[in-house]
């Protein structure tokens, strides 16, 4: 049958929404044959060789190669398998609509032109065309098979998406029950290496000793998968398989599908913006922690509290940025905001991701209402009751994964803060002696991530300095 056919950007896996045609391997008013490459298209992962599935001339080249990115179902080319005039190949052009789910095809206008004479004409099995009219969801592939096959539409259970009729699925309506091998490929009787079915489905016949002769597929187009193999396989085989280690067979690894909550929709925002925007350096540095652990054990017991060590660090940290207001700053476009009074900012692990609640004028916070306010925020944290203004204006964040066994890493900084501290745990080392010899104490990690936009090294380094003072001599967190 003379048709006319639309090529549209295809869809490799359920994260393609768009691709790129690199170069065209045909041009304008050149014919090509089944199995030809037609061009180059890349996506964001992958560049892929398409090959014609059919027979045809190219009528017209709708993009270009080497332009913009199309999405998926934008009409590409248009292929004509006949004869059809200049007109006819704009009207199709003019009225072309992606279909739902991406799969292009030429609106009905379009294709009046070449139907008047298409539906009086057999079919290529010389059966006379039969015109169906349905209101349910079918491929343009699949009415055109089950017009020319006479097949009743309305008694085939559609497998597409919401229940649309595919290709395929008319096919197997015309093989019925039977084992008949499917259209284009080879008929039952042939070698096992003919057969139209997957490697791992050869694979694991070979393994069992099965043949594939007779066997009716499941997968697209009949194909025979793996699945329809291991439903022969009987289930004592494995363990009779003798004294060796029996053969491993891969079941399916389908994955949870968890969309994004409101929360790490934001989180994930800020942190691509940080990354793609901030111009990051880091600066790293270790101190003593042994003195700072014997002032929070006597320091708990005088307040009555439990302040932990992520508290004292919040602490000292407040107090060296009021020390140090160059690096206590925000970065608004071409502005820089810097603040009298440490907002710290504190990572807490939610129960749908990282959250960043904002201990407010922690510098002027005794140890004791430091811990009681980290506290409440962690608890609205864990019960998902933390509000927007519980995490907005923070001045500086401290994220600790010291109590992971975590030694160091880099934290990426919460936009439009200037910085972020992060935490490695409290490990004994050896260290050198005051009189010579080797020696053991606590230390602990820290790296400062630092926007280089607003905060010089040499401020960076000065903050640092004053941290691993108060850290290692912490009487001065009560001055």
């Amino acid at each position: 049958m003379s048709r006319i056919r639309a090529f549209t950007m295809p869809k490799w896996g359920i994260e393609m929404t768009e691709g790129t045609i690199a170069d065209w391997m045909v041009k304008e008013g050149e014919s090509f044959k089944r199995g030809q490459t037609l061009c180059l298209i890349e996506t964001a992962k992958i560049t892929n060789e398409v090959e014609a599935e059919y027979d045809a001339t190219v009528r017209r080249i709708v993009v270009a190669g080497g332009g913009e990115a199309q999405p998926v179902g934008a009409l590409l080319a248009v292929f004509d398998e006949g004869h059809h005039s200049d007109a006819e190949i704009d009207a199709f052009v003019t009225a072309f609509k992606p279909a739902e789910g991406g799969i292009a095809k030429g609106a009905e206008k379009a294709k009046a032109a070449a139907q008047d004479d298409a539906e009086s004409a057999p079919a290529p099995s010389g059966k006379p065309r039969t015109r169906i009219e349905t209101n349910r969801p079918i491929s343009p592939e699949a009415l055109r098979l089950a017009e020319e096959e006479g097949v009743d539409v309305a008694v085939i259970e559609g497998s597409g998406r919401g229940g649309r009729i595919t290709h395929q699925d008319v096919v197997k309506a015309l093989r019925g029950p039977s084992t008949a091998a499917p259209r284009g490929t080879l008929s039952v009787g042939v070698e096992d290496l003919k057969i139209f079915a997957s490697p791992l489905a050869r694979r694991l016949a070979a393994l069992n000793g099965l043949s594939l002769q007779g066997l009716e597929g499941t997968g697209p187009r009949g194909r025979i998968s793996k699945a329809d193999v291991l439903a022969l396989v009987p289930k004592p085989a494995a363990a009779a398989a003798g004294p060796g280690t029996p053969a491993f067979v891969a079941g399916e690894n389908r994955p949870e599908i968890v969309p994004f909550d409101r929360i790490r929709k934001v989180v994930a925002q800020r942190l691509t913006q940080a990354k793609q925007e901030i111009p990051h350096f880091y600066l790293r540095m270790s101190a003593s922690a042994d003195a700072l652990l014997e002032m929070r054990k006597t320091v708990n017991v005088v307040l009555g509290c439990k302040a932990s060590v992520n508290d004292w660090i919040v602490k000292a940290s407040a107090m060296a940025l009021v020390r140090h207001p160059e690096v206590n700053v925000q970065v608004h476009g071409s502005e820089i905001h810097r603040f009298p009074h440490a907002d710290v900012s504190i990572a807490v692990a939610g129960p749908k991701g990282l959250v960043t609640p904002v201990v407010r004028q922690a510098n002027l916070m005794r140890i004791d209402q430091v811990a009681a306010e980290t506290r409440r925020l962690i608890d609205k944290a864990q019960g998902k009751g933390l509000s927007m203004e519980d995490m907005e204006g923070g001045t500086f964040s401290v994220s600790n994964l010291g109590m992971f066994g975590i030694e160091n890493f880099d934290a990426i900084i919460n936009p439009p803060q200037g910085a972020i501290l992060a935490v490695g745990a409290a490990l004994r080392q050896p260290v050198e002696a005051a009189g010579g010899g080797m020696a053991f104490e606590t230390r602990m990690s820290f790296t400062l991530s630092v926007d280089h936009r607003a905060i010089d090294g040499a401020a960076g380094a000065q903050f640092l300095q004053t941290l691993k003072g108060l850290i290692e001599a912490p009487q001065g967190l009560f001055a």
